[in-house]
């Protein structure tokens, strides 16, 4: 792609994210007129509504939309799979059975202290995953994915049973799907922190597209790939568990969106990273502003709208995929 071509891409897909965050503003059961907003009229009932609701919620779907993408995006470079993410590997499910972990024994503890536990829980199950796929010769592009899915089942099971002993399942299950409904101004902030953590696989790019070719391969360039995978799965960790202790689980954001850049800008995760946060950003304001206007003034939660998104997105990816052998 020429620097023109480029450039033009960019200003479009820019303009685009930006319509559809306008749109997220201006979509809800309170009436927000922009007119009124930029009107001399004293009833500041309508800011209040854009900068303590509307916003807040806009910027937590761009953020975490774009964090996940680059998560699953980074994981599927480290693993040297396509169908692989968070969610597919048992990342959300060890997040999820931190934060139930803390709910029992440590409920005065604060959000931060909760997320951190969440992200030790998460890359410990990361961890494992990896370590598990480290001793599996047949590693075919069907036999990965399958082994997370049943590692985060084996987890899920695990953290359901331990809920329902506590009588915690409600609670759980708030966490087990992605909802915006609830985000407010202070309550959404911790979003930022994988904003940086997203940033800085921007900037190491280069070095996970090396990982993404093998421990080998890796070496004879000089990098060492054991603490270069250590870095990516805890980015991958911290991301996961800030975004489930915000707003629960969102599925697929990272299974479809790297897939879909893959198809159209190649491998490279420094080309395609930035592309990758964008359209993870842009797919998750489209699902969730499908969500608040199909049922309108009611809402599905994103992640349900997601989840059948993605599955069907992930249906066709598979059909190409198998067409093109």
């Amino acid at each position: 792609m020429s620097a023109g071509r480029n450039a033009l891409a960019w200003t479009g897909a820019l303009a685009a994210l930006f319509a559809l965050a306008l749109w997220s503003l201006s979509v809800g059961v309170s009436d927000v007129s922009w007119n009124t907003l930029w009107s001399d009229n004293e009833d500041q009932m309508v800011a209040q509504v854009l900068m303590y609701s509307r916003l807040p919620r806009t910027l937590a779907l761009m953020l975490a939309g774009s964090a996940m993408a680059v998560a699953g995006l980074l994981m599927q470079m480290l693993a040297r799979n396509h169908f692989v993410e968070p969610s597919t590997m048992g990342t959300v499910e060890s997040a999820t059975l931190g934060i139930l972990a803390t709910m029992l024994w440590a409920p005065h503890w604060p959000v931060v202290a909760k997320m951190g536990v969440s992200a030790v829980t998460a890359l410990a199950g990361t961890a494992l995953f990896m370590a598990v796929l480290a001793r599996i010769r047949l590693r075919s592009a069907w036999i990965v994915p399958l082994v997370g899915l049943i590692l985060a089942g084996v987890i899920e099971a695990a953290t359901t049973f331990l809920a329902y002993q506590h009588d915690m399942i409600q609670s759980l299950r708030a966490f087990s799907n992605g909802d915006f409904s609830v985000v407010v101004e202070g309550r959404y902030e911790m979003l930022w922190l994988s904003l940086a953590l997203t940033a800085l696989a921007c900037l190491a790019a280069d070095r996970f597209t090396v990982a993404g070719l093998g421990e080998s391969f890796a070496t004879n360039l000089g990098l060492n790939y054991k603490r270069l995978v250590l870095q990516g799965l805890i980015v991958v960790s911290v991301v996961t568990a800030c975004i489930v202790v915000t707003v629960g689980s969102i599925p697929f954001v990272g299974l479809i969106v790297p897939n879909v850049v893959r198809l159209i800008l190649g491998d490279s995760v420094r080309r395609s990273v930035l592309w990758v946060a964008t359209a993870g950003a842009a797919l998750t304001l489209l699902c969730d502003l499908f969500g608040r206007l199909v049922i309108a003034p009611y809402e599905i939660p994103v992640g349900t709208v997601m989840g059948v998104v993605g599955s069907a997105l992930f249906l066709v990816i598979l059909l190409r995929r198998r067409a093109a052998h």
